[in-house]
């Protein structure tokens, strides 16, 4: 009789951490959309028997959310995360973030009291940038070791698709993600480097172009005839692959390129899609661009 045990069911699992009043909720119900089964803030404590459970329950996909309300045990987080590793378990971890601003924001608009903000202090808006400082800090290690989606400038439809992008991209391998952005709206939080590309010739004075977009063949054709455009793309380029290999052996899962000009319109939007392009030949590779959709309310 053969008393070999069955084989443990393969899992995914994706963990959502970020800051409060950053999106968690709308990135929970992007992954409940794509099949997985969710838990919103789950104690650290049961996050190794928690999936140990579902695996006997030969589960394929879960996501769990956990915040800075589980403080005191967060610590425990990152080793464990490598301990379901080492047991095969298929982990991606996606920190959300937001500038301070924008978290002071959707906190006054929503009257909603931060996790750890005193509710007996005299002057509530510092108290409460004060506790988001605090939670900065005490999410610090989870951020190092997650792939990080800045917030503060999408709308909640933009975020789920980002979060779908990245869970149907290989946890296993590194992910390059090329953001175009705009200056004039803040460099994006989750950039690992930036390129600044204003001083580039800019089709927004051509008003032919200017409803145009980096995506468009006549703003390509435009940008193609300056050899300044093709050293810039040259040099992010030799850039980023000279440092890969690097951050490969540093067990990096994600590389956030952020390439910005004046509006994120056209010269950004043009090169971030000549980049991702070339680096989509040997690597796994999504593109965003965070200007192109009209700003709509922030995500809850």
């Amino acid at each position: 009789m053969n008393t070999a045990q069955a084989p443990v069911a393969a899992l995914e699992m994706v963990l959502i951490t970020g800051m409060s009043g950053s999106g968690k909720s709308v990135a929970l119900h992007a992954l409940e959309d794509a099949g997985y089964y969710c838990i919103d803030n789950l104690p650290p404590e049961l996050l190794v028997p928690f999936v140990a459970l579902e695996r006997q329950h030969v589960a394929r996909k879960v996501a769990i959310a956990m915040d800075v309300r589980s403080a005191t045990s967060l610590p425990l987080v990152p080793q464990q995360l490598q301990q379901l590793r080492a047991q095969g378990v298929a982990v991606q971890s996606i920190f959300l973030d937001a500038n301070t601003d924008t978290l002071l924001r959707r906190f006054s608009e929503t009257r909603r009291l931060h996790p750890l903000s005193r509710r007996d202090a005299l002057d509530q808006q510092r108290a409460l940038a004060d506790a988001i400082g605090e939670e900065r800090e005490l999410l610090g290690e989870l951020r190092e070791q997650a792939h990080v989606i800045d917030t503060s400038m999408i709308r909640s439809s933009q975020l789920q698709a980002y979060v779908k992008a990245l869970i149907s991209s290989p946890a296993s391998q590194l992910t390059l993600v090329f953001e175009s952005f705009a200056f004039k709206r803040g460099v994006p939080v989750d950039a690992d480097y930036v390129f600044d590309v204003r001083m580039l010739p800019n089709p927004h004075y051509e008003p032919d172009l200017r409803e145009l977009t980096g995506k468009d063949e006549a703003v390509a054709a435009y940008l193609q005839g300056y050899s300044e455009v093709d050293d810039m793309f040259r040099h992010i380029e030799q850039f980023i692959s000279h440092w890969l290999p690097a951050l490969l052996r540093d067990h990096r899962s994600y590389v956030t390129v952020a390439i910005g000009c004046t509006g994120g319109q056209h010269r950004s939007v043009y090169l971030v899609e000549q980049l991702a392009q070339a680096f989509s030949q040997h690597w796994v590779t999504l593109k965003r661009h965070r200007e192109l959709d009209a700003v709509l309310p922030a995500p809850r």
